[in-house]
């Protein structure tokens, strides 16, 4: 389906507020339902999950599987931070945080990738995991 399209209902427009309020931040489909309910909204939870499958099937959210049984966060695509063409993600294997990352560095190990070897990475759905600063400095202090 073509970004944008699909019906523009109450609950459509409730789910879209809240990503787009969450400027750029990832959310999972609870923390995205306990806003609405925060709102004073009565959407269920099914009907967000809906929402935000539907979103993603249409180009104007994206998912992210940060591993086995983690839920997946999503992002609201409209005005994308990760419209470059090099942005690429880490996931902090300690506190769960997803960060994006411009590189051009990784720009740079891509384009060797489709030189090189023929292979094409797609960095929207690239994610690199490891352990973040702030967890970093939490272990070593």
């Amino acid at each position: 389906m073509k970004a944008g399209s699909g019906y523009k209902t109450r609950q459509r427009s409730a789910v879209v507020a809240v990503l787009e309020g969450a400027d750029g931040a990832h959310m999972t489909a609870k923390q995205v339902h306990e806003e609405l309910v925060r709102r004073g909204s009565s959407i269920g939870a099914a009907t967000v999950y809906r929402q935000l499958e539907r979103m993603v099937d249409e180009g104007m959210a994206r998912r992210y599987n940060l591993g086995p049984g983690e839920a997946a966060c999503y992002e609201y695509t409209a005005g994308d931070p990760c419209a470059r063409e090099h942005c690429f993600h880490c996931v902090c294997t300690v506190c769960g945080k997803l960060y994006h990352v411009e590189c051009d560095y990784l720009g740079d190990i891509a384009e060797h990738l489709s030189q090189e070897h023929g292979f094409a990475v797609d960095p929207q759905r690239t994610v690199f995991y490891g352990v973040c600063k702030e967890c970093q400095a939490k272990r070593e202090g």
